[in-house]
């Protein structure tokens, strides 16, 4: 047996174990059953409204939970869920290891969490503490300690009672997060193949329930990989409910099984709670016989926040709007982030240049710096720039790091950002790199560092965050480094001291770093 088929073996074996032989369907034969399922994905510490361009008040969890307020008084079964990226986002989540917005699922009642890559940017300790603190499972199927066994309380799936049916969810998360997750907090865990475990362990939850759904942290990308692949390859799930790729469904993507050779519905809420997803279910003898789905946006024009919520938020935001209300300086413009993860972009290179002076403004030499699309994570509004819209679109504790690299493996870092079109692994350059992608073959068509072509024997001194340093979002490259100095400095105070030091007034332009034909 090889290893990869005994560990899914060994987790098969350790789901009946952990949760245990519940009884099996309930339903009335030939009886239609119908289910309203509430989803969101990707919230990423947003728990307050806030401003998403072109619009203030976005979102925020008091509005949230008016509309699902609404929902279950109209409905008797309503099942809450989420599909993971619950972390890492604004400062009142982040400066309380998302707090408050635990706090909000729980006023919310929110049924389940599934994780996401994101719940990994925390250590153990922190997310252990998390999960005491929330009164909703978490989920994850195929994410296991070395030994095999299950992440401490975290359950593969439950399976929720409602009056006259029985509903199993299966929670399942992105193979990618052992290359994209922070390496000191993925290092001891594997991570399998969520479509292989589940089709070991649908079979099974079909006994036990009444219907099967997913919530998963996979992507939608194409049937070769993420949910559309679990959708076409595994028989017997109702709907998948995704998130990771921050995708907006309008209506479901609907995927063909290949085994039954039924449309399988996937859908997703784009990301930060913009949206709720609401899904009316009916099903009847285990197949489904209608789906309906809409997507509800969130805001506090629509929805007056529950009052009760807003007041819990409202003592995180005081928490932190000593701190981060001071203004630092003005944007005379949007610098969008729309595009980070696809193309070169003013706030990418403005964060790129503010890591390379920081190193240099130390006495430090650097030849250039280089950042992750993926690690810039809000739009940087025009007009007043406080502290705290630095911390929304650098959320995450990287500190700023100078490594020496051969020239060889700054060619391959990027032979690798080049495959990266569209991926949270985009690279964003500082002003010293020209860099030409063909994106036909994904390879590099040009690249100089300084006007000059890069040389494979040369050393260069590079500027970046703490994670790529670890060689996270794929880069392993970048842990061959022939020296390494962590400045203990974070990435968005070096961001700060940039803006200050440019007068306080930044305008967003490019200037031709990264070209892509």
């Amino acid at each position: 047996m090889n290893i990869k088929k005994f560990f899914t073996v060994f987790i098969i074996a350790a789901v009946m174990m952990a949760v245990g032989c519940a009884s099996g369907p309930i339903a009335p034969k030939d009886e239609e059953q119908h289910l309203v399922i509430l989803n969101t994905n990707d919230h990423h510490g947003h728990p307050v409204a806030f401003y998403d361009y072109p619009a203030d008040g976005m979102g925020g969890l008091p509005a949230r939970a008016t509309f699902v307020d609404e929902v279950r008084a109209s409905n008797p079964n309503v099942l809450v869920v989420d599909a993971g990226d619950f972390n890492t986002g604004r400062p009142e989540s982040n400066f309380f290891k998302a707090e408050a917005d635990i706090i909000g699922y729980n006023m919310i009642g929110y049924d389940l969490l599934t994780m996401g890559n994101h719940e990994f940017d925390n250590d153990f300790a922190t997310m252990q503490e998390q999960i005491a603190k929330s009164e909703f499972p978490w989920l994850c199927a195929n994410v296991v300690n070395e030994d095999g066994s299950y992440i401490e309380n975290v359950q593969p799936y439950i399976i929720k009672e409602y009056p006259t049916f029985k509903v199993a969810v299966l929670g399942l998360m992105t193979k990618e997060t052992e290359q994209t997750g922070n390496p000191a907090n993925v290092g001891g865990y594997k991570f399998l193949d969520g479509v292989e475990v589940a089709k070991e362990l649908v079979p099974k939850l079909q006994k036990k329930a009444d219907i099967v759904i997913a919530v998963v942290h996979m992507g939608i990308y194409d049937e070769t990989e993420g949910s559309m692949r679990l959708a076409k390859e595994v028989p017997g799930i109702a709907m998948i409910v995704d998130g990771h790729t921050h995708t907006k469904t309008e209506e479901p993507v609907w995927v063909k099984n290949d085994v039954t050779g039924k449309d399988v519905a996937v859908v997703s809420s784009k990301h930060w709670g913009l949206f709720v997803g609401k899904t009316d279910l009916s099903f009847m003898n285990g197949e489904v016989t209608g789906l309906d789905f809409v997507l509800q946006p969130i805001n506090s024009e629509t929805y007056e926040g529950r009052a009760d919520i807003q007041a819990a938020m409202d003592s995180y935001v005081n928490k932190v709007d000593a701190v981060l209300s001071e203004v630092i300086g003005t944007a005379t413009d949007v610098f969008p982030n729309d595009n980070t993860r696809k193309m070169e972009t003013a706030l990418g290179d403005i964060v790129t240049d503010s890591q390379k002076w920081f190193i240099e403004n130390q006495g430090m030499e650097c030849d250039f710096a280089f950042q992750n699309g993926g690690g810039i994570r809000a739009t940087l509004a025009d007009g007043e720039i406080q502290k705290q819209t630095v911390y929304e679109v650098l959320p995450f504790d990287n500190s700023i790091a100078l490594i020496e690299l051969k020239g060889s493996d700054v060619i391959a870092l990027f032979d690798k950002a080049a495959t990266n079109i569209g991926a949270g692994a985009m690279a964003q350059v500082s002003k010293e790199v020209k860099f030409v992608i063909d994106s036909a073959s994904q390879t590099v068509a040009e690249l100089k560092i300084n006007g000059a072509p890069v040389d494979p024997g040369k050393v260069y001194k590079v500027a970046l965050n703490s994670y790529l340093a670890a060689g996270g979002d794929g880069y392993g490259m970048l842990k061959n480094a022939v020296s390494y100095y962590d400045t203990s400095l974070m990435q968005r105070d070096a961001f700060i001291d940039y803006v200050i030091h440019l007068g306080g007034t930044i305008s967003p332009m490019t200037d031709g770093r990264i070209t892509i034909k």
